[in-house]
């Protein structure tokens, strides 16, 4: 069955404007909406304002160029003439915007249903459906409701009464839950106390120890600075990228410590770039090329330190060195992959990798630091080796 989206965008205050416009997690209002409608499934997005300000028009030019149907009306009837009658339609109240597991929850009922918070002194400025209970600006409709509420509107709000006769069809409430009532433009907390909740709800189970324990302090302070900023996630993926390439083209010329430099600085950018995407709606692509790259390339940085140690005093055994220690990361890679193990985040990667050889090489002893590289690399992999083949035994 067809499912779509119906946002409302044309309430507004005399000192902000549109509520569709105010700032959210670096984007605007309605912005988020449309992404979260779209993250959802749901095609067409249906945008009902009176008039379209300029800023609006923006806003809604980005989301096309990014590949979200949205279009926007002014009529209600033409507004319900974008669905078909046994549609499924997402709505969303004007200048509400809900965290992504409320829409995820609402999408997937195959019934009517209101979204609501309790009715009281917290929730006052959303829309009261009785005497318990308001909407939290969610409800999943059918487009036969739609249509003969557009049929005989006249001078009623269309969202509204769309409400209400959802509502009076029998649709099913549900509350929205403890610590998940929606942002509302309305309400006097501002935007920055949602932004908030969503740079916490980004927060992942990190892959290996450094991101772990080292670095959530820079990465929560770094995505906190790029979310009201145009920075694409992308970007920073690339930008980690370029570091890891330009720190192991410094190693190959003898730079060692300018090159240790930029790969501890490139070390968070890629997660940071991950969790940027996720609070935008827009994750970053699991084959995206940049980030597969990111590996070859801190291995291109490890071949840099054997090769020019070879040419510096190390002979062959440095370069022999550095590609056993390459040969054993990637058949660690191969080895775990697809593989949940209770100690992987202790296992060699590439960020312990780079925060072991800045450690390390604090003695100045080079030759050092690939043996210890080499010998992580080595014990993880028959570490895990021997993991799984106990686990294919049992």
């Amino acid at each position: 069955m067809a499912l779509g989206a119906l946002i409302g965008a044309y309430q507004e205050d005399s000192s902000v404007g549109l509520y569709a416009l105010q700032p959210l997690a670096g984007r605007t209002l309605i912005e988020y909406q449309a992404r979260c409608a779209g993250a959802a499934g749901c095609a067409p997005i249906v945008v009902l304002v009176e008039m379209v300000p300029v800023a609006l028009a923006a806003a809604l030019e980005r989301l096309r160029a990014e590949g979200i149907a949205v279009v926007a009306v002014s009529d209600p009837q033409e507004a319900a003439a974008h669905f078909e009658s046994h549609s499924r339609v997402l709505q969303m109240g004007d200048g509400v915007a809900p965290a992504m597991p409320l829409v995820e929850r609402i999408v997937a009922l195959e019934e009517r249903a209101v979204l609501t918070v309790r009715d009281d002194d917290g929730h006052h400025d959303f829309e009261r459906i009785d005497n318990e209970q308001r909407w939290a600006g969610l409800a999943m409709v059918d487009g036969q409701t739609l249509l003969s509420t557009a049929a005989m509107l006249g001078d009623w709000d269309l969202l509204s009464t769309l409400l209400r006769r959802t509502i009076q069809a029998g649709a099913l409430l549900v509350p929205a839950g403890q610590g998940l009532t929606p942002y509302h433009a309305q309400g006097g907390g501002g935007p920055q106390a949602f932004d908030r909740s969503l740079l916490v709800a980004s927060r992942r189970a990190r892959p290996d120890w450094v991101s772990r324990f080292l670095l959530p302090v820079a990465e929560e302070f770094a995505t906190e600075q790029f979310m009201p900023t145009r920075v694409r996630p992308s970007w920073l993926v690339t930008t980690a990228l370029l570091l890891t390439l330009a720190g192991a083209l410094a190693i190959s010329r003898g730079y060692l410590w300018p090159a240790l430099g930029l790969l501890l600085v490139g070390m968070p950018l890629d997660i940071v770039g991950e969790r940027l995407g996720q609070l935008r709606l827009q994750p970053l692509s699991a084959r995206s090329l940049t980030r597969r790259l990111l590996w070859p390339a801190s291995g291109l940085a490890l071949l840099a330190l054997g090769w020019f140690q070879a040419n510096h005093g190390g002979t062959w055994g440095a370069l022999a060195t550095a590609i056993a220690g390459l040969a054993f990361a990637e058949a660690l890679r191969i080895e775990r992959s697809g593989c949940e193990l209770p100690f992987g985040h202790w296992l060699f990667d590439r960020r312990p990798g780079i925060v072991i050889a800045a450690v390390a090489g604090i003695s100045g002893l080079w030759n050092l630091v690939l043996v210890l590289l080499a010998v992580y690399a080595a014990a993880s992999f028959f570490l895990v080796q021997q993991w799984t083949q106990r686990l294919q035994r049992d």
